[in-house]
């Protein structure tokens, strides 16, 4: 595939860079937002040299490459109009409430999937090798290791409040500011003594931020606009240190006395209420939702769950649901290395095979768009 030239026949069937309100990518596919969605002509981009299919949902025109992606989207990002950098996001009023979830969700957790997911895949690694006695807990090693694998996960509100911030169209670094204090060590500490805080007289709820996720999201919300406002109305001379000054002095406390509080309770009858459910029926709960699970892949809505299995595991320690739909990434996966193993058309078997090594780190699109849904049965 010749990345540069993709890329421009990408971005000119489209509607050209004019048409690009913004454009990011997630492991397998560029993800639009267009402001003209009835421009593009879906079956002239099918046809494009690596192109695997092309999905309009969510709110976005997802082009669907595969693992090549980062590479087409480079090449995208040094077209004329087109930047690498996150526009500020205008207010969307299109499309239905659910595709502008979808569109804000995958915008803040997209920049950190990949990380996460190696992070993730760390700590697995270092808990079969405790479990084989081959490190210990206690061994050097290990400690630094796990610092690595853990420290996304425990500083977790940083990281989401820049992706998030550069989502809403503020300044990352305040939101990082504001996710780094919710985690402060003196903040951790005294919610792990139960010392008592106050703010101007107001008690503070102690709640320990540590890995959370719908907290800081709020805030940076808020941060953006409260930033805006400030921009907008405070001397060109006093902007650059009185904006974020005064947004920071505003934004946090309403996260320690408000937000964060009122979050956290929602989080945890989030966790509690997804349980529940589970808990009526496990079995009916799996048919469902792993049934399905491949097709709502299919429409790029998979992102709209991330919250809530995050969220699960922030608050439970462990998720139920994302085990029931991990089984189906496996016989995805399963089928795609059938493929690659039986057939005996040269250009299906590399594809198979680099859709099979894709589907076992957890991403299944290669494997949908180029192999099992074209063949539809091993689908």
């Amino acid at each position: 595939m010749n990345y540069e030239k993709t890329a421009q026949e990408i971005l000119k069937s489209v509607g050209g860079a004019g048409n690009v309100s913004s454009v990011m990518h997630c492991m397998t596919r560029l993800r639009f937002k267009l402001k003209d969605s009835s421009l593009p002509d879906k079956e002239q981009v099918k046809q494009i040299d690596g192109v695997m299919t092309v999905v309009d949902s969510g709110g976005q025109f997802q082009v669907v490459i595969g693992n090549d992606v980062p590479k087409v989207y480079a090449e995208l990002t040094k077209l004329p109009g087109i930047s690498a950098e996150a526009a500020p996001v205008e207010k969307d009023t299109q499309g239905s409430l659910f595709s502008r979830f979808v569109d804000v969700i995958s915008g803040v957790f997209m920049p950190v999937v990949g990380v996460l997911s190696a992070v993730g895949i760390l700590k697995g690694l270092l808990s079969l090798f405790v479990t084989l006695n081959w490190l210990s807990d206690d061994m050097g090693t290990y400690k630094i290791l796990f610092a690595a694998a853990d420290a996304l996960f425990y500083f977790f509100p940083i990281f989401l409040g820049f992706s998030a911030a550069k989502k809403f169209g503020g300044n990352p670094y305040i939101s990082a500011v504001i996710g780094a204090a919710l985690v402060y060590p003196t903040m951790t500490a005294a919610f792990a003594e139960s010392t008592p805080l106050s703010f101007m007289t107001i008690p503070v709820v102690l709640i320990s931020y540590t890995s959370s996720v719908i907290p800081i999201i709020l805030g940076s919300y808020l941060a953006a606009i409260v930033e805006k406002f400030f921009s907008k109305v405070l001397p060109s001379a006093v902007k650059l240190f009185f904006v974020p000054l005064l947004t920071i002095l505003i934004v946090l406390p309403l996260v320690f006395l408000a937000i964060g509080p009122i979050a956290t309770f929602v989080s945890n009858q989030l966790a509690a209420g997804t349980l529940w459910v589970y808990g009526l029926s496990p079995i009916i709960a799996g048919l469902l939702l792993a049934g399905f699970w491949q097709t709502v892949i299919i429409f790029g809505l998979h992102w709209a769950f991330i919250p809530i299995l995050l969220n699960n595991v922030m608050n439970n320690g462990f998720d139920p649901i994302n085990g029931m739909l991990f089984c189906t990434i496996f016989a995805q996966t399963g089928a795609a290395f059938a493929i690659s193993l039986k057939t005996k058309d040269t250009r299906l078997k590399p594809i198979a095979t680099s859709a099979t090594i894709a589907g076992i780190m957890g991403v299944t699109e290669p494997a949908i768009y180029g192999v099992t849904l074209p063949l539809k049965k091993p689908f």
